[in-house]
């Protein structure tokens, strides 16, 4: 794994803290350059330095990646710094606020939707020409359970999960036949601060679930790592799941 993945470069968006983290530190591990992108800049500096401290090479960038600008300054400027985009790592997304549609406010609702639907269209049409100018790359869209069941208080999610699962197909019919990977990812539960905000809404059988059942965001991180592999080409087009025994065991996951 570490062979393929040296000397890469990605992006990772939601950089700042849980599953972008933890997967900005493990590509660092297997030898990438790093590109952090989210809207806490003191976070991801502190990431950025870790990775460097260790050896690594890091740039963080201020993005909101609602703002199509800020998407395509950031690919810009990691262009510049490293020359090249291999891998981006859609990952930004929001839950918050849980509540039933005639309840939620239309201004959060919609927040949600830039955040987690136009966001990683935002990223896949910035980074999608410069792949294909270099032969090809590697897409993982951070995927969920959510993007094919309805559960109670999350339309904003499961519209939007649903939307991105169908952005991956697109992708896919696309351009695969000119070299660009992209896989969506279902984690299932994760560690992270997305279930302390489920858990407090107490809205469906997912805020019941026992914290103890969440996997920790390094098994997402490498799940993510192995996608980037030709190991995991086959998925092109799907919904990779790291629920079952049989997909934890090919990632290399007890």
């Amino acid at each position: 794994m570490t062979d393929e993945i040296r000397g890469k470069t990605a992006i990772i968006t939601g950089a700042s803290r849980g599953i972008g983290e933890a997967t900005a530190i493990h590509l660092a591990q297997c030898g990438a350059n790093i590109v952090l992108c989210a809207r806490n800049g003191s976070a991801m500096r502190a990431i950025e330095q870790q990775i460097v401290d260790n050896g690594g090479n890091a740039m963080s960038l201020e993005t909101d990646v609602s703002d199509y600008q800020q998407v395509e300054m950031a690919v810009q400027k990691t262009l510049t710094h490293f020359g090249g985009i291999d891998i981006l790592v859609n990952n930004a997304g929001v839950i918050e606020p849980v509540s039933r549609l005639a309840e939620s406010e239309p201004d959060q609702w919609s927040q949600v939707v830039d955040i987690n639907l136009k966001g990683v269209y935002y990223g896949l049409r910035t980074v999608i020409p410069t792949m294909l100018e270099n032969g090809g790359g590697t897409i993982i869209n951070i995927s969920s359970g959510a993007a094919t069941s309805a559960l109670e208080g999350w339309s904003h999610y499961c519209a939007t999960k649903a939307a991105v699962l169908s952005l991956t197909k697109c992708v896919d019919k696309e351009y695969r036949e000119q070299g660009i990977i992209v896989i969506g990812l279902s984690p299932g539960t994760v560690a992270t601060e997305m279930q302390v905000i489920i858990k407090d809404s107490g809205i469906n059988p997912v805020s019941q679930l026992d914290p103890s059942v969440h996997i920790p965001t390094s098994d997402v991180a490498q799940a993510i790592a192995w996608l980037c592999t030709e190991e995991a080409k086959d998925l092109a087009g799907t919904d990779f799941s790291l629920r079952g025994e049989e997909s934890r065991a090919r990632v290399g996951l007890g």
